[in-house]
């Protein structure tokens, strides 16, 4: 089967989120099964990593939207890519959707509409002569539009779009439909409008043919008016036709304590020597104090979403009781000031790092005792996934993929509600289990014990694959 992968991240090049992870790791793990191809933009930094790309076609202007070619490269291991070139939308500094001061491009809408269109044409078999698709999986809203204008053009090519984060819905003014080369007709309340806007994901929502999300009770959760963002109305009828899928995300195999390079010293279960050096060669990173207390990590994006706000609220209970905080990651300006902030009044027991580093996040899984994920809500996550691997044991809201993948008093702990008191309660728990030697040495076991192979999901997305593309071929 010949699939279209349709992201805006991908680890390889760009990361802002665990979409790039996804796309990088989902993809090889279907590669086994069928003909997989990415699709991503032709931003600077991934035309300049790529060593060769030869110009399969072009797309014509469509409305205000430029003409464009399309390149075909490979990353090192050989997974095809094709990439949209066209730099007057996409050689920009900053990351794939803001300038270098976190504000959104305004001309998202071309930027996005122009890489959906040019999708529908590439998987139609009008750009690369060699290769059409069989079946379109776009991802979150950036590629949301694909199936859109696969149906606008009459096209019969089946389509799944995966709902990462419904918060994040690629909201336009209406004039967007003009710019975007949409028809007007789409432009009502079982279409693209959403409350006097233009949405790019209500566009996927609608058209696709099958929607996936990254865990099974995220995919209930979003039939709600709590976690639906106004969608919810459309979603439960689509879950309700069987139409919304559940399927959780994996981890890559380079998660392995025992042979990640990037460690300050390799451990196993069991070694705790090893895990102390990375915590040693934590809190030297962080300048932080000599300590016996545990080390609590936050590796997140600096969101309201992602709960840090309850972390800030903690941190002089934590360190009151001996403990210490770590964090990295980067987002919203004032969450990233408050942490600084927090910093430099407890140097001594707060380290932050704003920005994000792999082999820096890796050493913080495994130096740290705890990982903080109080998210007020989480599709899938994989912090949690990547610290009990670790040996870190997470302390998630239960909540989306946290609840599925954190078993609550043997590989971490899992409280009710994101308010600070339940977040508080599930803190004092982990002190409880780290002064309890014995109770930590066993969660530490069964949490790096776990695991989370691609194998699985991508079975379940493949046989999904089949599935969806199955009427097409009766047909």
């Amino acid at each position: 089967m010949r699939v279209l992968f349709i992201t805006t991240e991908m680890d390889d090049f760009v990361r802002v989120g665990g979409l790039a992870a996804v796309s990088a790791a989902l993809p090889r793990a279907l590669r086994r099964r069928s003909d997989v191809r990415v699709m991503l933009p032709g931003y600077r930094d991934i035309v300049e990593q790529l060593t060769h790309i030869d110009i399969v076609g072009q797309c014509d202007a469509l409305a205000e939207m430029p003409a464009c070619s399309v390149g075909r490269a490979a990353t090192k291991d050989g997974l095809p890519v094709y990439v949209l070139l066209c730099p007057q939308l996409y050689d920009r500094p900053g990351n794939p959707y803001g300038d270098e001061s976190g504000q959104d491009w305004p001309d998202n809408d071309i930027r996005f509409g122009r890489f959906a269109s040019a999708a529908a044409e590439l998987a139609l078999g009008k750009v690369d002569k060699n290769w059409a698709a069989d079946l379109v999986h776009a991802n979150d809203w950036q590629a949301a539009l694909t199936p859109a204008y696969l149906a606008w053009k009459g096209a019969k090519v089946p389509s799944i779009l995966t709902i990462h984060n419904l918060a994040y819905q690629g909201l336009f003014p209406p004039d967007s439909l003009r710019r975007i080369g949409a028809p007007e007709s789409s432009f009502h309340i079982d279409g693209l409008e959403f409350y006097d806007h233009v949405s790019f994901l209500k566009g996927g929502l609608v058209y696709a043919s099958h929607l996936t999300t990254v865990s099974a009770t995220y995919a209930k959760e979003i039939t709600t008016r709590e976690l639906g963002c106004g969608l919810e109305g459309l979603l439960k009828r689509r879950s309700d036709a069987d139409q919304l899928t559940g399927i959780l995300n994996g981890i890559d195999e380079s998660w392995d304590p025992r042979a990640c390079a990037q460690l300050a010293q390799t451990f196993g279960a069991g070694d705790w020597a090893g895990k102390q050096a990375n915590a040693d060669y934590v809190r030297k990173q962080f300048g932080l104090a000599l300590s016996r207390g545990p080390i609590f990590a936050l590796v997140a994006r600096l969101v309201h979403q992602k709960g840090v706000d309850l972390v800030l609220s903690a941190a002089d209970k934590i360190i009151d009781a001996g403990g210490q905080i770590v964090v990295t990651g980067s987002g919203e300006p004032h969450i990233e000031k408050a942490l600084v902030e927090a910093h430099l009044r407890r140097p001594d027991a707060i380290g932050v790092v704003i920005g994000f580093n792999d082999g820096q996040a890796r050493r913080m899984f495994a130096g740290s005792d705890f990982t903080l994920m109080p998210s007020r809500f989480e599709p899938c996550g994989l912090s949690q996934m990547y610290a009990q691997r670790f040996g870190s044991l997470p302390i998630g809201h239960q909540t989306g993929g946290l609840a599925e993948t954190i078993k609550d008093g043997e590989t971490g702990f899992l409280f009710s509600k994101p308010s600070p008191e339940s977040f508080l309660g599930g803190v004092q728990r982990a002190f409880e289990a780290f002064r309890a030697k014995d109770r930590l040495d066993t969660m530490r076991r069964n949490a790096m014990a776990r695991s989370f192979s691609w194998d699985l999901s991508a079975a379940c997305y493949n046989a999904l694959y089949r599935k969806t593309v199955a009427p097409s071929i009766a047909a």
